[in-house]
């Protein structure tokens, strides 16, 4: 099994698509990381988020707004033998992407906002009432940096013995 570099946006695209939880990593004043799952919404190479407008998290990111966000899918534990433990692994498609967060504040930019999150997980318009929208913290992080990996992934010699294999298996 090999680890795959993939730099084709759409396919990086394709990844964040199949996730509906991404993991936030940031850096607190003690220089320790703090990670915490949350949901998301992606488009145009920006990633937006929304939390309380208070919070360990918001104080962090106050004083240091230099944010990695990482996304996982497709997991499946795979193997090249049953009986062989080092030859298990967790098959995986992952994304980390890297910038600065910016707290959105304009009310019809927050409106887009959570429109963008809504529909990373329902086809639905939303209205929201004004005390909603100013009490939630938006965050809009713009994508400085982005790597995508595929791990487990089939050699290309296995994966044409195992094409070869299906073929035959279904004449």
């Amino acid at each position: 099994m090999q680890t795959i570099n993939h730099t084709d946006i759409e396919v990086i695209e394709g990844i964040i698509r199949k996730c509906d939880l991404c993991f936030v990593g940031v850096v607190d004043q003690n220089n320790m990381p703090y990670v915490l799952p949350m949901n998301f919404g992606y488009q145009d190479k920006v990633i937006y988020l929304h939390s309380a407008p208070e919070g360990r998290v918001i104080d962090i990111l106050n004083n240091n707004n230099n944010i990695c966000v990482t996304f996982s899918a497709d997991n499946e534990l795979v193997f090249q033998h049953p009986e062989v433990a080092c030859s298990y692994r967790m098959k995986s498609k992952s994304v980390i992407a890297m910038g600065k967060v910016e707290f959105v504040e304009d009310m019809d930019a927050k409106r887009d906002a959570l429109n963008i999150l809504m529909g990373t997980y329902i086809e639905k318009e939303f209205k929201y009432s004004d005390p909603a929208v100013r009490n939630v913290k938006i965050w809009k992080i713009p994508v400085d940096s982005i790597s995508c990996k595929e791990f487990g992934a089939p050699h290309d010699e296995y994966k044409i013995k195992r094409s070869n294999d299906e073929l035959r298996n279904n004449k």
